[in-house]
């Protein structure tokens, strides 16, 4: 329990506080990062375990307390390493972390294994000084294991809730990182996506969410399903602090390809925070089928969404088709990928674990009976039915349609046309073209609905244009500031 005076700042002060704020009282000696820590804790017992019980957090770093109290010294004796001194963020548990905790995709089959080594980006936010201070819950395998698993649900941690209401979909699959920041368990965390698992669990839990460029943060360490696609990313309750966190998690990894062509690995994306960022944009609606399953109350709230954009400056085309949208697509690309990837990563855990293939997982899960396998493991089986050669004309030809509609034939196609800077999508309904092509998106708060269910607005564009993005979330958030706690605090 903590004392009086944390408990006034837990339930007061702590509430929707922002990473330059935190920095601020930290700074003056008004408070360390070990009491942070502590209170964040305490709300965690409050919220997540108790009260409204939303079951965001699968575990908590043990070490967090030393871990803030070494901050504070360091901060005393040699001064802050920037912005996230001293912060706690929180981590997604299919990304790899090297101390007490696991890393299990919400798996009962690894729900004993401990990572070798921190993911790359893990690294990154130690050395800026972050306090990793626990793994959310997820989706399980990143929602890549059954057809009809739940948004939230894990085997391993049950079914996260929407602290908006219980019956709201709470998104996924980064859906424990989205409703603990919603609820104020931590300053900031962070989801990985390989399509729509950042943005959707964003947009249902009024956050910000920063679905990057592929390539732009190294994916070493974390649980794959397409190399193709997979990302991870920032998600907060600002722009702003989704933005200096994004420049902490980027990087060019010697161990991760994709980030060798990493055309922003020096560029500080905080010089992007402009209110005037929607100013002269020009900014496309995607309403072709990504508008069509809208309640009317969420339609008026776009509807309203886009009146304001043409208030803050930009230049709004309405209904511009996206060429490719009613193309027959597949899954094969992740598929493929997923069996050649996850069989890579499996190589790199403890082998008592015991599973080194997908073949392996499938059959420990069986052994586990309905307690692993409450919603099935189709996705699985139709993985591992693949040949997982990635010389496969199946998989190739596949890949290339891929590439071409959802780049040459989709967002560049309706971005030249209209010369724009970037699209709009309802919440996550567009996130597979993008999450296909590679391409980066950001997800704002854009209001609620008559039942009080959050609704986020999309913004994408085409590779490493996350600085256009930024000024343009940015410029609309500032100008709406839409946003409000999920309950009385």
């Amino acid at each position: 329990m903590i004392n009086e005076q944390l408990n006034k700042l837990k339930n007061e002060w702590l509430v929707e506080v922002t990473v330059d704020e935190i920095q601020e009282k930290l700074d003056r000696y008004e408070i360390t990062s070990r009491e942070l820590v502590l209170m964040y804790l305490s709300r965690i017992a409050d919220i997540d375990q108790s009260g409204p019980k939303i079951n965001s957090i699968i575990e908590v770093n043990p070490d967090a307390l030393h871990i803030a109290a070494a901050l504070d010294y360091e901060r005393k004796t040699k001064g802050s390493r920037g912005p996230l001194h001293g912060i706690p963020i929180l981590i997604k548990d299919n990304i790899d972390t090297a101390d007490k905790m696991h890393t299990s995709a919400g798996s009962l089959v690894l729900a004993n294994s401990f990572a070798k080594e921190d993911a790359t980006l893990v690294k990154q936010l130690r050395e800026a000084g972050a306090i990793i201070l626990g793994k959310t819950n997820l989706t399980e395998w990143a929602n890549f294991i059954a057809e009809d698993m739940p948004s939230g649900f894990s085997s391993r941690g049950g079914q996260v809730l929407n602290p908006y209401g219980a019956s709201f979909i709470v998104g996924g699959s980064s859906s424990g990182s989205g409703a603990a920041i919603a609820a104020n368990l931590a300053v900031a965390a962070v989801g990985t996506e390989t399509s729509g698992s950042i943005l959707s669990p964003a947009s249902q839990n009024s956050l910000v969410g920063i679905k990057p460029t592929v390539g732009l943060i190294s994916r070493k360490g974390i649980i794959p399903i397409s190399h193709t696609q997979d990302t991870a990313g920032p998600m907060a309750r600002t722009v702003k602090d989704a933005t200096i966190i994004l420049n902490s998690l980027k990087g060019i990894d010697p161990l991760d390809a994709a980030t060798q062509s990493n055309e922003l690995v020096h560029h500080d994306f905080t010089h992007h925070l402009k209110k005037d960022g929607l100013s002269g944009k020009r900014i496309g609606i995607a309403r072709n089928t990504y508008f069509d399953e809208l309640s009317e109350s969420q339609l008026a709230v776009m509807n309203q969404s886009i009146k304001k954009l043409v208030e803050l400056g930009a230049i709004v085309i309405d209904s511009i088709d996206i060429p490719s949208t009613n193309e027959n697509w597949d899954i094969n690309v992740m598929l493929y990928e997923f069996k050649t990837d996850l069989q890579a990563y499996l190589k790199t855990i403890d082998s008592s674990v015991g599973v080194r293939t997908l073949t392996d997982l499938i059959q420990a899960n069986e052994q586990l009976g309905e307690k692993a396998l409450k919603y099935g493991q189709k996705v699985f089986l139709d993985a591992d039915l693949t040949s997982g050669n990635l010389t496969s004309s199946e998989y190739l030809e596949s890949l290339e349609k891929d590439d071409y509609l959802s780049k040459t034939k989709g967002i560049d196609a309706a971005m030249k046309e209209h010369e724009l800077d970037a699209l709009v999508f309802p919440n996550a309904n567009g996130e597979m073209i993008p999450a296909k092509a590679g391409y980066p998106s950001i997800t704002v708060p854009a209001g609620y609905t008559n039942e009080g269910e959050p609704v986020g607005i999309t913004f994408t564009a085409k590779a490493y244009m996350e600085p256009t993005l930024i000024e343009i979330a940015y410029s609309y958030e500032q100008g709406t500031k839409h946003r409000v706690a999920p309950f009385k605090q």
